[in-house]
């Protein structure tokens, strides 16, 4: 048995940023936040293949977020 779920939630700074579904060859990724698009439909061999792409998807997202001014509402 394995010790992974069929589908999971991904998240990425304590946000869902899309979901995972286990399909032949690994886990495919269905994204739910407009920065995880790029990886739409992309099927990972392992869990941790995807979570090390959204960890660095995140880290580029901050960085963009760091450098952007302040929004005056």
């Amino acid at each position: 048995m394995s010790d992974m779920a069929d589908r999971f939630v991904v998240e990425a700074d304590k946000k869902v940023v899309g979901i995972a579904v286990k399909v032949p060859g690994g886990y495919r990724f269905y994204s739910s936040d407009p920065d995880f698009l790029q990886m739409e439909g992309t099927t990972f061999p392992r869990a941790k293949a995807m979570a090390q792409r959204v960890a660095q998807i995140a880290k580029l997202r901050n960085v963009r977020d760091a450098d952007s001014p302040p929004s005056v509402h």
